[in-house]
């Protein structure tokens, strides 16, 4: 087993601590010692300026399919010079009426180099792929899809 940890640190300060006042601002220091100054998102009265849960979550999904797609192409001896994706959340209701990040829209942009190129089909089952080996999106139940880049 394999423990991944952070530390999410947040203190009152000199703000009065009522919901409409207290700070949302917080800290995420990770295991390398990489800190991140967080937020909850500008509609639950949080810092627009920091990152907030939702945008991270879409973050790591996104990221994981991104490495998982690295590896796979790799293996099949693909040479990708680039990948952009830009990934959308939705924070909606979900079946049982809780606000949940029900699905996540991913749209990557692969640029590929050298001689062999993968033909539509082939970029198609790469994406495949990665979506079923991506440890994050078999880690939720939301729902995550693969379209391509406009």
């Amino acid at each position: 087993m394999e423990a991944h940890k952070a530390i999410i640190d947040w203190k009152r300060g000199d703000k009065e601590f009522t919901y409409q006042t207290y700070s949302r601002d917080h800290d995420w220091t990770f295991e390398g010692g990489i800190s991140v100054r967080a937020s909850a998102a500008p509609d639950f009265l949080g810092n627009a300026d920091l990152v907030d849960p939702e945008e991270a979550f879409v973050a790591a999904l996104s990221s994981c399919h991104m490495l998982t797609f690295l590896a796979v192409a790799a293996k099949k001896r693909f040479v990708v010079e680039s990948y952009r994706d830009e990934a959308v959340g939705y924070l909606e209701k979900n079946s049982e009426g809780k606000l949940a990040m029900t699905r996540v829209v991913l749209r990557p942009e692969v640029r590929f180099g050298g001689d062999k190129l993968p033909a539509p089909d082939e970029l198609e089952k790469i994406h495949d792929t990665a979506h079923h080996q991506c440890f994050i999106a078999n880690s939720v139940t939301t729902e995550v899809s693969v379209e391509p880049a406009s």
